[in-house]
């Protein structure tokens, strides 16, 4: 699933082309908006809040939408859209401007909405890592609201704190020698907060940099020596279903399970 960083960077992608344009062609392939249209609105932003976006129109709509985990938005030159071009059953959105069109395909949620009522989509979220209203201690006091929890659970679950996925929740505690597996409350609190700094240090650094030259040192990396003590990297799961993920981790640097 695409994580904060990855959100963020579609959304700038998309801003950067619609932004102050007028929609001169809209499709929306989703079975409860088949009969609506954007059709001549003025895109005004396109943000990120966590994982999700928010397509802010000039007509006091949002268009929102989440990837889950194969969603994807891409931006084309709108002379480049044949009818061969846009018949693949994979897409989901197609938002043209005279220059660009925005592309969403596999989306996993998508809802049109009064702008006032965004928080009916995102207003279960906790601080978000990239947001301009990021606040360390909020995130830190929802982590301990459930002290009982494993401290990697904790950090995925977005109404803690919004935008981290499996790569960054693994590249956190890794960092912070950590055990994922750790409850909230054995955790001093100078280990939380640093846990919750260093997440917003990675996603911030991540938001900006080419994904192609990213090398983790821990997420995906299971059975590959550990780059600070050369025990082998393993991998395990973490949470409950629906919600399990698989965290990777050092059993020496992050001593515990």
């Amino acid at each position: 699933m695409p994580e904060g960083d990855a959100v963020r960077r579609a959304a700038t992608r998309l801003d950067q082309a619609l932004r102050g344009e007028p929609l001169v062609g809209c499709e929306l392939r989703w079975p409860s908006l088949a009969d609506r249209s954007l059709h001549g609105m003025t895109t005004v932003e396109i943000v990120s809040r966590g994982k999700h976006l928010l397509h802010r129109l000039d007509s006091g709509m949002t268009l929102h939408s989440h990837l889950r985990m194969d969603g994807s938005w891409r931006v084309r030159p709108t002379r480049q859209m044949t009818p061969n071009a846009v018949r693949s059953n994979s897409i989901r959105v197609l938002l043209a401007t005279t220059e660009w069109t925005a592309i969403g395909y596999q989306l996993g949620m998508l809802d049109l909405l009064d702008s006032r009522d965004e928080h009916r989509v995102v207003g279960h979220l906790g601080p978000d890592l990239l947001g301009d209203d990021w606040d360390p201690e909020v995130a830190a006091a929802r982590l301990r609201r459930d002290p009982h929890r494993p401290i990697g659970a904790a950090l995925l679950d977005q109404r803690n704190l919004a935008g981290l996925g499996t790569i960054w929740t693994t590249e956190t505690l890794f960092h912070e020698r950590v055990n994922p597996w750790a409850a909230v409350a054995d955790l001093p609190d100078a280990t939380l907060d640093a846990l919750v700094a260093t997440a917003h240090r990675l996603l911030t650094a991540a938001a900006v940099r080419d994904p192609l030259t990213t090398r983790h040192a821990a997420y995906g990396r299971a059975g590959e020596p550990c780059p600070r003590c050369g025990r082998l990297l393993r991998a395990g799961p973490i949470g409950e279903p629906p919600v399990q993920r698989t965290l990777g981790f050092c059993a020496g640097c992050q001593a515990g399970r």
